[in-house]
């Protein structure tokens, strides 16, 4: 967090700092003051003037409570305005289109949808320098939390919703990302790095992944669901239309796994039912 790679990062870090030396502003006085204060009243110092009488002093008590009110109200000002210029939901001003990226929370990996490329990744989150990257988010379980410090802005992810982040990598590099909120077993687990390279690298980097790996249709995802630890990076070549709402439309039915295509019909029989069940035609190429 205090190495960022971005621009909410870097404003963040800057809020941060602000915050600290606001409230230092009053902490290193009151310090001080408390050490000379033992120090000066010792018992030892015969020069220290001492009133048996209890006494009140309005200007003493004004001090005391008018300091620590300012500081209260100047850093609720600066971390209000602060804030709210880093709203999640915030587009990022920044000349290239930006990319989105859909974001699913399993048990326990990442999985990360590009719907304008039609490829799909685990653990594994490649992005173009200086591209503001449009984040939506959901969890296909519990609920969790997505974080990548270098970039900035934990947002959590939460079954049968969808919530929006914006971010922008300045600098290429490899970046870690995790949970941040428990989620069972295989929380500690639950990494991925965020891979910022320049454009023409994600270009091939997207030319490859849509050419190798499997196809992340109903089948493949059902699979996926399923709780696992540690896995691997790994790529799609090409994702079902629509997965993402898919996938928060089963959440909040509260089905146990996407529909898949009859048995009955994958054996080459009739079944009368398997037309209601949702076998996407799968995209393919880039």
């Amino acid at each position: 967090m205090l190495n960022p790679q971005g621009p909410i990062a870097t404003a963040e870090r800057l809020l941060l700092f602000n915050a600290t030396a606001i409230m230092l502003v009053v902490v290193v006085p009151v310090i001080l003051a408390t050490l000379g204060f033992a120090w000066w009243y010792r018992a030892s110092n015969p020069r220290a003037g001492r009133v048996a009488d209890e006494g009140y002093e309005g200007r003493i008590e004004f001090v005391v409570w008018s300091i620590p009110a300012l500081i209260v109200i100047l850093l609720g000002g600066v971390i209000w305005i602060g804030s709210h210029q880093l709203d999640p939901r915030a587009p990022i001003a920044a000349k290239p289109k930006p990319l989105p990226v859909e974001v699913v929370a399993l048990d326990w990996k990442w999985l990360f949808i590009c719907p304008e490329q039609g490829i799909a990744a685990v653990n594994q989150l490649v992005i173009p320098v200086a591209t503001p990257i449009e984040f939506r988010l959901t969890s296909a379980t519990v609920m969790n939390s997505f974080f990548v410090p270098q970039l900035g802005s934990q947002i959590y992810t939460m079954g049968g919703m969808t919530t929006h982040l914006n971010l922008l990598a300045d600098q290429p590099g490899e970046y870690p990302g995790f949970s941040a909120n428990f989620s069972g077993d295989g929380f500690a687990r639950m990494r991925f790095v965020a891979k910022a390279v320049a454009a023409g690298e994600f270009d091939a980097w997207v030319k490859a992944a849509s050419q190798t790996g499997p196809v992340l249709d109903a089948a493949a995802y059902a699979q996926l669901a399923q709780p696992s630890e540690a896995v691997p990076p790994m790529t799609y070549r090409s994702v079902a239309p629509n997965l993402f709402e898919r996938i928060i439309e089963q959440t909040t039915s509260g089905a146990a796994a996407i529909p898949r295509t009859s048995p009955h019909a994958a054996a080459g029989n009739a079944d009368p039912g398997a037309g209601a069940a949702w076998c996407p035609p799968v995209k393919t190429g880039g």
